[in-house]
């Protein structure tokens, strides 16, 4: 590389502090309730800015993106590479309050490094440079040694892919175990959400801006968890090379990874607490909704079904891919033990009770969210991409559904 810029924007430094302000809820009586709930916010800014550019900055010496480097083992206050694309690091407090002194580490990370040295070694020879293959391939082979896997942008797409560490947006070893601390983060971030998530003098109509990134908080995590069902974990090997060859994902981790995943379909967990929805008023003038808030159907009015459609949308599409279901199938077909298609067809079917007593609003979303795996599962049985086997479970299970309800 002889030359390369780093221009950074504003939009993500916004996304950041509004997720701060959900998590945070800084501003009592409208104002910084004290310094250090203030500060963090504004913290957890820069610090994603510092990790930013260095990602940039990575990529002007020539570095891909790594989406597994986040899956290795490392202590919180450090990276395996900046070349990934980072969640911040959210745990609660003792108070019950989100802590964000870790959001984010600091400085480059052991991948970074092994690329560098790879990328940028030279070798003398009699006093001259010279490429030494068998130096090169040295630190690959030690970077292998010690766990450390290289899996790009190809492979890491949020829906279809198959690889079960490489994610955007996502933290933790174990995506499964690390989905159900989010959405634990998310449940307590929620039941502290209100007013005091918005400053003094601004419209109480865009607390539902700052509501947006805290509800669907779980969704990059969501799609890491959903990509261990159906996963297979693998490199890419070159003969020789000594790495592990194509792996299926232990069954076991895949049931953990479907019963994570459709926690975010029940409907207790994506239905709005009433006093919240009391003080979201309509839009004002000038203030009209965007592509970055939930859409509507109930015209001015916030609208909590659609809000939790949102959110089903999303598992579903990760849930009932085409692809994800033809290797359930395959995998199941190679070995009993893998879960099938049909499992997670009817795991997921069977994913929406609510506890007896539930409210009205409760049961309607539940309505929304059986309405929208029925709709899921139309679009899988019909999918062109459907293997015969594929096609054929769906149209059973849709078939099995309808004898259930008449």
């Amino acid at each position: 590389i002889i030359k390369g810029n780093v221009t950074l924007g504003g939009g993500r430094g916004r996304q950041e502090y509004l997720i701060a302000e959900a998590l945070l809820a800084p501003y009592k009586n409208g104002k910084p309730a004290a310094d250090e709930a203030h500060d963090a916010a504004l913290q957890m800014v820069l610090e994603r800015l510092r990790q930013l550019a260095a990602h940039e900055t990575g990529h002007t010496l020539g570095l891909a993106h790594n989406f597994a480097a986040s899956s290795f083992p490392h202590p919180v206050d450090e990276t395996v590479s900046v070349m990934d694309y980072p969640a911040p690091w959210v745990t609660m407090g003792a108070d019950g309050v989100p802590d964000l002194s870790h959001a984010y580490p600091v400085g480059i990370g052991i991948w970074d490094k092994v690329s560098i040295d790879y990328g940028y070694r030279e070798f003398d020879k009699d006093g001259k440079p010279y490429e030494d293959e068998a130096a090169l391939q040295k630190i690959l082979s030690d970077s292998e040694k010690t766990g450390l896997i290289f899996i790009t942008d190809e492979d890491a797409r949020p829906v279809g892919s198959a690889h079960p560490h490489a994610h955007l947006w996502d933290n933790g070893t174990d995506p499964a175990a690390e989905l159900d601390r989010t959405l634990t983060v998310r449940a307590a971030a929620l039941q502290r959400f209100g007013v005091d998530c918005i400053r003094d003098e601004t419209p109480l109509a865009q607390l539902e801006d700052t509501l947006v990134p805290l509800y669907l908080f779980h969704r990059y995590q969501t799609v890491a968890a959903a990509k261990e069902i159906g996963g297979l974990d693998y490199r890419y090997n070159v003969r020789g090379d000594g790495q592990m060859l194509p792996e299926i994902v232990d069954p076991a981790d895949q049931r953990h990874a479907l019963a994570s995943v459709l926690k975010t379909l029940s409907p207790t967990m994506l239905t709005l607490p009433q006093p919240l929805l009391k003080m979201l008023p309509p839009r004002p003038p000038g203030l009209p909704r965007t592509m970055e808030d939930f859409p509507a159907r109930t015209g001015v009015t916030f609208d909590p079904i659609e809000t939790a459609d949102s959110a089903v949308d999303m598992t579903l599409e990760l849930l009932l891919n085409p692809e994800r279901a033809n290797r359930l199938v395959q995998y199941h077909a190679e070995d009993p033990a893998e879960p099938s298609l049909q499992d997670v067809i009817e795991a997921t079917l069977g994913s929406t009770q609510v506890p007896a007593g539930a409210s009205g609003l409760e049961l309607e979303v539940k309505r929304a969210v059986d309405d929208q795996i029925v709709e899921a599962l139309l679009r899988l049985a019909a999918s062109p991409e459907d293997s015969a086997e594929t096609a054929a479970i769906a149209r059973y299970e849709l078939t099995e559904a309808r004898a259930k309800l008449q």
